[in-house]
């Protein structure tokens, strides 16, 4: 995989500044070009779109509260599609917080120079024709003022549901448009985090099973909206096998619901503090969606070609 340098693509993306630095492309070697290859022909490009899972957003010593890195599901899933896309170069232009209003409008943490994400990414799309993958990730950050202090708001969770399926499909249909014939636009549904809070108590059991409900409730209208917009989805809620309940046990947390173990492994929510609770998957948790989406990806690609 070629990435392209971090000053040349957030020319091309026209992303100014952020808050956090992550409207960025992943940087590394290479002036964005397989090695060998004319400067004049442009590579195949993967735009990563959406919120903080998009950079790979995982906590360490140094930012506990979490950083954007080179081993998020984006990363993997670009190195292993260079057997398809020889010379393919990563675009990451993701947002911590990134919800479908903000993404449309504009606002939250990140500056786009062009007013949004979403304008950013369509720019880049229509003068990028050789780009080849669209990764879309958006939808829990709408729920997450949602679930807070070991409490569901019912009417928050309803209001959040509904801007999802009113304006992921407004972006999806926006991307397919300005994409160039022939790229794959995948999404993804998401996984649990709160179920981690399962080993926490009387409140933390009650707690992680009705935000189980609220995500499956959000994948139902991820699943629905991908549907209606023809594209691809793929089902990180069950790579994370979110309904399996069989009891497993875990060294540590004793038994617990598989759902709930696999919370645990992938994810940094039973991490002691400083790095956790945390809701962002961990390398192997970014490994599983990542494997999600090229298993979705793969299947897609031999039912249309």
């Amino acid at each position: 995989m070629t990435r392209l340098p971090r000053a040349a693509a957030l020319l091309a993306l026209l992303v100014v500044t952020t808050l956090t630095t992550l409207a960025m492309v992943a940087g590394g070697a290479g002036a964005g070009v397989p090695p060998g290859a004319s400067a004049a022909v442009a590579p195949p490009f993967d735009l990563a779109v959406g919120g903080s899972g998009s950079v790979g957003f995982q906590p360490s010593v140094t930012h506990p509260h979490g950083q954007p890195t080179d081993d998020g599901y984006a990363d993997v899933l670009a190195a292993r599609e260079t057997s398809r896309w020889p010379g393919l170069t990563l675009v990451r232009i993701g947002c911590p917080g990134m919800t479908t209003q903000t993404m449309i409008s504009g606002g939250g943490h990140c500056a786009y120079r062009a007013g949004s994400q979403l304008e950013t990414a369509l720019s880049f799309l229509r003068t990028h024709p050789s780009t080849v993958l669209v990764t879309v990730d958006l939808g829990f950050n709408d729920l997450i003022p949602c679930l807070r202090a070991m409490q569901v708001n019912a009417t928050c969770v309803a209001g959040a549901l509904a801007s999802v399926q009113s304006q992921l499909p407004q972006i999806l249909t926006a991307l397919r448009q300005a994409a160039p014939a022939g790229a794959h636009l995948i999404g993804m549904s998401h996984y649990d985090p709160y179920l981690g809070d399962d080993v926490r108590g009387p409140a933390g059991h009650a707690f992680a099973q009705a935000t189980l409900d609220v995500i499956i409730r959000l994948n139902d209208v991820l699943r629905s909206a991908y549907a209606k917009a023809g594209l691809p989805m793929g089902d990180v809620g069950a790579a994370f096998e979110l309904r399996n309940t069989t009891p497993t046990v875990v060294p540590g947390l004793g038994t617990v619901p598989t759902d709930v173990a696999r919370a645990c492994s992938l994810t940094w929510m039973c991490t002691p503090p400083p790095l956790g609770p945390n809701t962002h998957p961990n390398d192997d948790g970014y490994r599983v969606v990542a494997n999600a989406l090229a298993a979705t990806l793969s299947s897609s690609s031999a039912t249309t070609g």
